[in-house]
């Protein structure tokens, strides 16, 4: 069973408007589903996968682009970045005949991979302006349940205008964190234990084998596992490299590995010169709530809702059904969205950033949440318009809480 995406909108806008698309972003989240689904009726495909093909995109490019003429899809390019240069070239010959017999641009070029920074970092230097570029994640929850998902503004006036979505239970919302989003697993194709154990083991096999040894494959499944027990807190190497008896340059060059591969999100704290009091940490939160479960060992979505980590889980689950809304909407997230903590123990879950102004956003699991204004009132040192703030949650609609705030369902991010 096909889901639709509601990122391919962008994508066809996007495949209008270059001659090339890259579509990048964890594995098995259906990447390679959606372009072909899109795409497949009008072009090849071609995986680098296959060792036969990579070893022909490495040794000659040339030859393989000849042996693959366009248009056509090229699935984990970042296996074969040589490629980026080539394709640069054909684009640019391509364009100047088009220009020369003023006809639109064609797509040319579909490009996937799983690993962002390698993909990034080739594409910028590549194929800069002559490709589109979107980040894809596991399933949303409204793809999940099969409706729109118009943008997320978090703009209280905005939110008011908007059809009021149906509203979600709290233990119908830990059923979603409990599964995530994973296409496999959400359409039934393979168990919970079966999928995970096979994600995890093709996870190392094929992403982290490359970068670590043999023999400390072990040590970092058992980092994973740790890494998941801290979702939705302050990331501090020392203390996990101290847990794990791991040096913290490893336990950082690790992380960074979980961050290029799409499978968590480090929140950056807010700044803006005032940093004497404030904490520096990032806070960790894990992209598909379904494989945090897994590596946590939590076997249902009631002990999870009850469990010590209820509040952690609904926290990282709203943070990444956002960041999944930025992405399928082609929006860019990573400047807009950041934390604050002071030494004073005042926090605020998430600041969104936009033209000078800064919104605050709590997230609570419960269904009546306190004023928030004591909070958000310590934002008020930066001399910016403070917009009001939103406290999103399991209530049914929209009601102020206090002068400044107002409860938001959780529906109304997806």
């Amino acid at each position: 069973m096909y889901i639709t995406r509601s990122i391919e909108k962008i994508a066809t806008t996007m495949a209008k408007e270059f001659p090339c698309l890259v579509v990048y972003g964890p594995r098995q989240v259906g990447k390679s589903t959606m372009v072909n689904h899109l795409f497949g009726k009008d072009m090849a495909t071609v995986t680098l996968d296959d060792i036969d093909d990579r070893t022909l995109a490495l040794s000659n490019p040339k030859a393989f682009l000849d042996q693959y003429p366009c248009p056509v899809c090229i699935d984990e390019i970042q296996k074969a970045p040589l490629l980026l240069d080539e394709i640069k070239k054909r684009i640019d010959i391509q364009k100047i005949k088009w220009l020369q017999n003023n006809e639109p641009y064609q797509l040319m070029y579909v490009l996937t991979g799983s690993n962002q920074f390698e993909l990034q970092k080739g594409v910028s230097e590549s194929l800069a302006g002559r490709a589109g570029i979107l980040e894809m994640n596991s399933l949303s929850r409204a793809e999940i349940q099969h409706e729109d998902s118009p943008f997320f503004l978090p703009d209280i006036e905005d939110l008011k205008e908007r059809k009021a979505p149906i509203p979600l239970t709290r233990p119908e919302v830990f059923r979603l964190i409990f599964q995530g989003g994973m296409p496999d697993y959400v359409t039934g194709k393979s168990s919970r234990e079966n999928f995970f154990k096979a994600y995890l083991n093709t996870y190392i096999e094929k992403d982290v084998r490359k970068v670590l040894s043999v023999g400390n494959e072990t040590a970092f499944r058992q980092f994973l596992t740790y890494a998941a027990l801290r979702t939705g807190q302050e990331l501090h190497y020392s203390d996990i490299s101290n847990a794990l008896g791991i040096d913290s340059k490893t336990v950082k060059a690790w992380f960074s590995i979980l961050e290029s591969s799409g499978l968590i999100l480090l929140l950056q704290p807010y700044f803006a010169n005032l940093s004497s009091r404030l904490v520096k940490a990032p806070k960790l939160y894990f992209m598909d709530t379904g494989l945090c479960a897994y590596l946590c060992g939590w076997q249902d979505a009631n002990m999870l809702e009850k469990g010590v980590m209820g509040g952690a889980f609904f926290e990282t689950y709203v943070i990444s059904e956002i960041v999944k809304n930025y992405q399928n909407h082609g929006r860019e997230y990573k400047y807009s969205f950041y934390y604050y903590r002071d030494t004073d123990q005042r926090e605020v879950d998430l600041l969104y950033l936009n033209q000078g102004s800064l919104t605050p956003i709590e997230i609570k699991k419960g269904i009546n949440p306190s004023n928030p204004s004591k909070n958000f009132s310590a934002l008020e040192k930066y001399k910016m318009p403070i917009r009001p703030g939103l406290v999103i949650d399991c209530y049914d609609k929209i009601r102020p809480i206090g002068d400044y705030a107002y409860s938001v369902p959780i529906g109304y991010i997806g």
